[in-house]
C-alpha cells in the first residue's frame, strides 16, 4: 500500500498530468484507491482541499468528487505515537534551523511519515533525499531516520504496473 504526498496530486496538477493532458493518471489514482492500493490523510486533504477557499481550483473539486473517501485518518493511536517520535526527533535534531522545525511542526508531512511507519505503507512524495539540508525537513530524510519506504510518482505507478 501506498500513501500520496500532496505535491504528488499538485505537482501531478500543475504539470505533467494535468487534467486536460492526462485524464487518465486520475482515473488511474481513482481504481487503485478503490482497490486499495493507494490512500493519502486526512491532513493532506486538508492542505488540497480548502473549506475557506471561495473559488476552488480543479484540483479541490477533484479530490472532492473523486478520492474524498481515500483519505485515512490519523488519530488512531499507533499514528499518534508515531507522530510524536517524529516530532522529538526533529526537534532535538541540532542540524535543521528553528524556523524548519517550526515549519515541520505545523505542515502535514510528519503526519504523513508517522502513518506510513505505523501502517507499513510505502510513502509518495516528490521530494528528494538530501541530508545535508538545514532550511527544510525533508521528508525521505525523516524516512531514511525511521525506517519508512519511499518513491516517487513514477516508481509507484511503475511498481503498481500502471499503463496509460
Amino acid at each position: 500500500m501506498y500513501v500520496l504526498d500532496a505535491n504528488v496530486f499538485i505537482g501531478a496538477y500543475r504539470g505533467y498530468y494535468a487534467f486536460e493532458v492526462a485524464p487518465s493518471f486520475w482515473n488511474a489514482l481513482v481504481n487503485l484507491a478503490s482497490n486499495s492500493k493507494i490512500c493519502s490523510i486526512d491532513r493532506i486533504q486538508h492542505e488540497i482541499i480548502n473549506p475557506k477557499d471561495k473559488d476552488p481550483d480543479k484540483l479541490h473539486e477533484w479530490t472532492t468528487d473523486n478520492f474524498k473517501d481515500y483519505f485515512e485518518g490519523t488519530d488512531a493511536v499507533d499514528v499518534l505515537e508515531n507522530y510524536a517520535l517524529i516530532q522529538q526527533w526533529s526537534f532535538n535534531n541540532p542540524q535543521f534551523t528553528d524556523a524548519a522545525k517550526d515549519e515541520f511542526a505545523r505542515n502535514a508531512d510528519a503526519w504523513l511519515i508517522a502513518y506510513a511507519k505505523a501502517k507499513g505503507y510505502t510513502l509518495v512524495t516528490h521530494e528528494v533525499y538530501n541530508p545535508q539540508m538545514k532550511k527544510r525537513i525533508l521528508i525521505p530524510v525523516v524516512c531514511e531516520n525511521f525506517g519508512v519506504n519511499y518513491v516517487n510518482t513514477f516508481e509507484m505507478l511503475k511498481n503498481l504496473q500502471v499503463q496509460f
